[in-house]
């Protein structure tokens, strides 16, 4: 917790300090409270006392009060706005620091624990501080500062207020050693309750399919009982400091009076009786303040050991360095527009026993187009990944212009390339929003003109202009309301807009029919000369015509050539081609 609060700023810490100002103020008057109290009480003994003799100090007690208040609003304002934003602050660190995670770094972490890290461990966070700056600071000073108030009232009275101090001390850590595992255990329940639940959400239609409902629904209660269960543990242990506090706190008042009615008894008659009266009176006032200083942090206690696993959760989240580490700034000139080369490039993931690519050497001359292919876990993904610097290379080295991407700064590197996934991402908006996505170093703002004629070359033109919405039809979350062909030839079209030198399609043509896949490659290969193109394909026809195949079988490079050499001497592709279409059609 403390390595999180050192991130605050000069201007929270400056509010923190004009906090502790006014609490101190707040504590002050109080405390003077009971004085005044005192005169009362004087003043209700003494024969020939006037009305305005207890008037006089009950207004004064009326205005400290007041100014009491005065002060506990303003504490209470810094302590929201320290609190608030330093929360939005450090959210915007966490979800800067995920943004720059590589793929290696996120997968530390799941995706659900990572939105309960960023929302609701941060919230935990921001609500200690709000009531922490109240309370943590206010306890000490008001206990303090009370009990050096009843020092001197009498050894019997401090006695008991110490008796009652230390129960709540015993009972307080005994909470917080029996609570503080559970809570552990429930952020991480969370999770996989989190988890399950987006698992069900976005594998719904599945789900459905295969009349599943029972089984997810089992699995899901499962979850929910766990943290259930272990949440309820928790709360029970502490529903019990309230009535204990209570019980302590009015044994106290008890314990006060009957000492003092004691004392009162065995005193003499007259000033001596008034005096112990009086003193009883102010005492209980001040022990009472002695026991709000401690349930005012019993209240810490009870949010404090699920903040503390909140605040190792963010904290974890925030010690992660990213693994790729890019240069500020290009380190050598570009040249060679579009030129893309593979030294002998081998990368092994993490924990792995052995290379998921191995010795991969290639070049790719501006406006070539250069596909890879092979069986579903050769490594072909994972070569685009490397020349995107998604991870950095094992050994050897990749080339772009002829430079070595690990001298690229990330700006002028992602600026080069078009990436296509696999999987086709858009985010909610409109057509236009997800055409005209992010920094383009070329053109600060994209025009219509570049976007249609991106949406022409991705063959997307046709149920866009369908809509009368055109460019400003609406997104769903996820692209939901678009089918896999048109999410996947709207991803492309966003690639082209951008007009990069090279343009990576990771198997981005699988969900298109033969026509509209032909259609694309011939209009890609018309108006995008210049660009150089590498293809991710388990189709052949989608790569039939590249100027280069590489065929890869576990990581390494099982042949390289154009489709006709491959067909005639390649023994892994021809299985992969006479797999999918005949002779007849592969000759033509």
């Amino acid at each position: 917790m403390f390595k999180l609060l050192r991130r605050f700023n000069k201007r929270e810490y400056s509010m923190i300090v004009i906090s502790t100002v006014f609490i101190a103020a707040q504590v002050w008057l109080e405390l003077k409270i009971p004085d005044y109290m005192t005169q009362i009480t004087n003043a209700l003994g003494t024969r020939g006392s006037t009305t305005m003799d207890i008037l006089k100090p009950g207004s004064i007690m009326l205005g400290l009060s007041i100014l009491s208040m005065i002060s506990a609003v303003i504490v209470g304002y810094f302590a929201a706005r320290v609190a608030a934003g330093f929360s939005a602050r450090l959210r915007g660190n966490v979800f800067n620091q995920v943004m720059d995670y590589s793929t290696e770094d996120i997968n530390q972490f799941s995706i659900p624990s990572l939105l309960t890290r960023s929302t609701n461990d941060i919230t935990q966070i921001q609500q200690f501080i709000a009531m922490g700056l109240q309370v943590i600071i206010k306890a000490p000073i008001m206990a303090v500062w009370a009990i050096t108030k009843i020092a001197n009232k009498g050894w019997q009275w401090t006695m008991a207020t110490g008796i009652a101090v230390l129960l709540l001390v015993v009972m307080l850590t005994f909470v917080l050693v029996l609570v503080q595992p559970r809570f552990k255990i429930v952020q991480r329940l969370t999770d996989a309750l989190n988890q399950t639940t987006r698992e069900n959400l976005s594998g719904l239609r599945v789900v459905h399919a295969f009349n599943a409902e029972n089984f997810q629904n089992k699995k899901f209660d499962q979850a929910n009982d766990r943290l259930t269960s272990t949440n309820l543990f928790a709360n029970r242990v502490l529903a019990l400091m309230n009535p204990v506090m209570t019980l302590i706190s009015n044994g106290l008042t008890l314990a006060v009076y009957a000492i003092g009615a004691i004392l009162i008894e065995n005193a003499a008659m007259g000033v001596g009786r008034l005096t112990l009266f009086s003193n009883m009176i102010v005492f209980s006032s001040y022990a009472m303040q002695v026991i709000l200083a401690f349930l005012l942090l019993s209240i810490i206690f009870v949010i404090l050991p699920r903040v503390t696993v909140s605040a190792g959760r963010v904290n974890n989240v925030l010690a992660v360095r990213p693994g790729i580490h890019y240069e500020t700034k290009t380190k050598a000139p570009i040249r060679s527009k579009g030129t893309v080369e593979f030294q002998d490039v081998s990368f092994k993931f993490k924990d792995a026993e052995a290379n998921a690519i191995e010795h991969l050497s290639f070049k790719a001359e501006p406006g070539q187009t250069i596909a890879f292919i092979g069986s579903t876990g050769s490594g072909k993904s994972t070569v685009l990944n490397l020349l995107a610097r998604q991870a950095d290379v094992t050994s050897g080295r990749i080339l772009v212009d002829g430079v070595d991407i690990r001298d690229y700064s990330e700006s002028d590197l992602n600026n080069l390339m078009g990436y296509i996934p696999q999987k086709a991402v858009l985010f909610s908006g409109t057509v236009r929003s997800n055409i005209d996505f992010g920094e383009n170093a070329r053109a600060k703002k994209m025009t219509d003109q570049t976007i249609y004629a991106a949406l022409d070359i991705a063959q997307a033109r046709d149920f866009i202009d369908a809509d009368e919405r055109g460019l400003d039809a609406p997104v769903a979350q996820h692209g939901d309301n678009f089918s896999g062909g048109q999410k996947q030839r709207l991803a492309i079209a966003r690639a082209i807009a951008r007009d990069p030198e090279i343009l990576m399609f990771d198997d981005s043509f699988s969900a298109l029919d033969y026509a509209t896949d032909r259609q694309l490659r011939d209009a890609l290969k018309k108006d995008r000369r210049q660009t150089t193109k590498l293809i991710v394909a388990q189709r052949i026809s989608t790569i039939m015509d590249a100027d280069q195949i590489v065929v890869l079988e576990n990581g390494r490079v099982a042949g390289k050539g154009t489709h006709e050499a491959l067909l005639k001497n390649n023994q892994v592709y021809q299985e992969i081609a006479y797999s999918q279409l005949s002779k007849e059609e592969l000759a033509e």
